[in-house]
C-alpha cells in the first residue's frame, strides 16, 4: 500500500480488507503505462488515416486482414478477433464497407452457419492506398523507440494479455 492513498493504492481504512490487494508502486507504474497506451495509441494511429483517407484505425485493420487473407476473404467471428473488437462492431463497419463498395458478405458455404467477409478490389484499392501512411504512423510512434529487446518484450506481454471478444467464434 502506498503512503499517499489513492484510489489504486488504497487508504490506511482499507486494512481490513484481506481479500483486496492494493497495488505497490511497480504494479501502478505497470497499469498506469498500460491504460495510457490503451487509451492513447489508438487516437495517435488513426489520426493520419483520417485525416488521408477517410479511415478509423478500426476500418483500416480490418481491410487490412482482409487483404492478406487467402482469396481476401475471412469468417466474421475471425475477423473480428484480428481486429481486436466484437461481433457487433464489425457487422457495423462491414455493413459502411458494403455501402462504399469495399466488401461483399455471403454465407460460407462450407458451413452456412457462418458469414464471409470478402474484400472486393475497390477495397483493396484502398487498403493498399492507406497502407504506406499506416506503417509510417507504426514506425514513427512505436516501433522506432523499440530495440529488439523491446519488441520482443511487448510480443511476449501482449501474447500474454491476449484477450478474446465474448463472441468470437
Amino acid at each position: 500500500m502506498s503512503s499517499t492513498g489513492g484510489p489504486l493504492s488504497g487508504t490506511d481504512e482499507d486494512q481490513g480488507d484481506e481479500e483486496l490487494r492494493w497495488l505497490d508502486e511497480q504494479e501502478k507504474a505497470a497499469w498506469t503505462g498500460l491504460i495510457s497506451l490503451v487509451l492513447l495509441l489508438p487516437g495517435k494511429l488513426e489520426s493520419p488515416l483520417r485525416q488521408e483517407h477517410g479511415l478509423t484505425l478500426f476500418e483500416y485493420l480490418v481491410l487490412s486482414h482482409l487483404s492478406e487473407a487467402p482469396q481476401r476473404r475471412l469468417r466474421m467471428g475471425e475477423l473480428a478477433f484480428l481486429a481486436s473488437g466484437s461481433l457487433s462492431r464489425l457487422s457495423n463497419v462491414i455493413k459502411r464497407c458494403e455501402q462504399r463498395d469495399w466488401v461483399v458478405r455471403s454465407p460460407d458455404p462450407a458451413d452456412g452457419r457462418y458469414t464471409l467477409a470478402e474484400l472486393t478490389d475497390a477495397g483493396f484499392d484502398v487498403v493498399d492506398r492507406a497502407a504506406p501512411t499506416h506503417l509510417r504512423s507504426v514506425r514513427r510512434i512505436v516501433l522506432d523507440s523499440l530495440n529488439t529487446t523491446d519488441q520482443k518484450a511487448l510480443t511476449r506481454i501482449a501474447e500474454k494479455l491476449r484477450i478474446v471478444p465474448d463472441d468470437f467464434g
